[in-house]
């Protein structure tokens, strides 16, 4: 693990594993690099993983000031700078969707092909999920939510026969403030006007089931981007990478073999 330097001088832990075409996976919200560990695998025969613990989590930096999507994307340009990459394949994932987004939009340079998975576009344009589910998250008893949080990500089947720990679940030592902070910069999230200036090739993906992040934020997103493409997975939730990742990984990385290969 090495540790980057952003512009406003807080370190950002960060993972490389594999070797080949540098490859940026960004995990959702309140995550670490956990996020990927069920899958992280399926990348590292052709592709140089680079994932990263965003502030506030992991072994990175905590300060407490607001943050967001956009400057997100700027400490993911710190990774990349300190590591020598100067352009990498971006697999952006929920909030990491989020940044990868602003990745694309204010470091075209910076990004090969692009990849959006079971994320949003934000502001008044995204699908907001609905209050069944805001309740359900917000409810006072820890477990209940957490098993709420649970459902969302994974259907029944999948949790009767991985019963855990899930690394998709926020970082368990998050502290409250990060926590707060993190859940602010996703919802603050609008890269609306910035998405038809994208001109990276771009895959979108996403489970047909998610409700956290409602699937019908794909198709806004894959109209919005020129070119974009749309891949859906039946029956999915919101972290379809890992319980569908027989149908995911292979997905993604063909999209990205056409790429390098094109």
């Amino acid at each position: 693990m090495r540790k980057a330097i952003t512009r406003d001088g807080a370190a950002v832990a960060y993972q490389t594993a594999g070797r080949g075409t540098p490859l940026l996976l960004l995990a959702g919200q309140a995550n670490t690099h956990h996020w990927w560990d069920g899958v992280r695998e399926d990348f590292e025969d052709g592709y140089r993983t680079i994932t990263l613990d965003w502030l506030g989590t992991g072994a990175s930096d905590k300060p407490d000031r607001p943050y967001s999507t956009r400057g997100f994307a700027a400490d993911a340009v710190a990774v990349l700078d300190d590591l020598g990459v100067e352009r990498a394949h971006v697999y952006g994932t929920s909030m990491g969707g989020r940044v990868a987004q602003w990745l694309a939009a204010d470091h075209p340079d910076r990004v090969g092909a692009l990849v959006l998975g079971c994320t949003s576009p934000g502001g008044a344009h995204g699908v907001e999920r609905d209050n069944t589910v805001r309740r359900s998250l917000a409810q006072p008893d820890r477990e209940a939510a957490r098993q709420a949080l649970l459902d969302l990500m994974y259907t029944p089947a999948w949790t009767a026969a991985h019963p855990g720990p899930q690394q998709t679940l926020g970082d368990p030592e998050l502290p409250g403030f990060a926590r707060r902070r993190h859940l602010a910069a996703s919802a603050e999230h609008d890269a609306w006007d910035a998405l038809p200036g994208i001109t990276a090739p771009t895959l979108v993906i996403h489970g047909t089931d998610d409700r956290f992040n409602p699937a019908a934020n794909a198709p806004l997103l894959a109209e919005r981007i020129r070119g974009a493409a749309l891949h859906l997975i039946s029956g999915a939730r919101h972290a379809y990478f890992e319980e569908f990742r027989a149908l995911a990984s292979p997905a993604v990385l063909t999209f990205l073999d056409g790429e390098v290969t094109g």
